[in-house]
C-alpha cells in the first residue's frame, strides 16, 4: 500500500434498492469521513463522491454518486476506501494512524526483540498490535495500551514494549 494513502473506511454492502450503501467508518470523528471525498480504491483505480444520508448502527447510510443500483452497490461490499494522507489532519505526538504502526520492529523494555507488527486491529474493545515473532509460525496480539505499549518512536521505526506476563512466552 502506498505511504500516500490511509483507509479511513470499508463498505459493508448495499442498503435498500436505490443503490445506497452500508459504510463503516474508521476515522477518529466518524462524519468526516464524508470530508475527504472522493475517496479511492487502494489502487487508486476506481474514485466514489460520496454523501452521508443517515447514521445507522456501526456506520452510516451513504449515496455513492457513481452508484445507481441495489447491483452495482452489491458488487462494492468488502471494498476499502482511502484518502490521501495530506488530506487528513496532522496527528498528535502520541497518536498515530495505524498503517504506520506496520511493520515497526518491537521490543521489550529490556531490548529483546519481540518482533514486527504485522497489522493493527481493533474488535471493538481496545486496538490490538498483531506482532510476528522472529520465526514464529503464529502472531501474538498486543494491548495496544500506554502500559503495555509506553514508547512509539516512529523516527527510530521501533516500538518499546513492556506486555502482560505470558504474551510472547513459547
Amino acid at each position: 500500500m502506498s505511504d500516500d494513502l490511509i483507509c479511513v473506511g470499508a463498505i459493508g454492502g448495499s442498503y435498500g434498492v436505490q443503490g445506497e450503501v452500508r459504510l463503516k467508518s474508521f476515522c477518529a470523528n466518524p462524519d468526516d469521513i464524508e470530508t475527504y471525498s472522493p475517496l479511492t480504491t487502494e489502487d487508486g483505480n476506481r474514485a466514489f463522491s460520496l454523501a452521508i444520508v443517515r447514521p445507522m448502527k456501526n456506520g452510516f447510510v451513504v449515496r455513492i454518486a457513481e452508484v445507481a443500483t441495489k447491483e452495482e452497490a452489491d458488487a462494492l461490499k468488502g471494498t476499502q476506501l482511502f484518502a490521501r494522507r495530506e488530506q487528513l489532519p496532522h496527528l498528535p505526538d502520541d497518536e498515530f494512524y495505524y498503517t504506520d504502526l506496520v511493520g515497526l520492529d518491537v521490543f521489550d523494555t529490556g531490548g529483546a526483540s519481540l518482533g514486527r507488527v504485522k497489522s493493527v486491529q481493533n474488535h471493538g474493545a481496545s486496538d490490538l498490535l498483531e506482532v510476528h515473532a522472529p520465526g514464529a509460525t503464529t502472531t501474538v496480539l498486543l494491548p495496544f495500551t500506554k502500559s503495555a505499549v509506553p514508547t512509539v518512536d516512529m523516527s527510530a521505526r521501533r516500538i518499546i514494549a513492556d506486555p502482560p506476563e505470558g504474551l510472547f512466552d513459547t
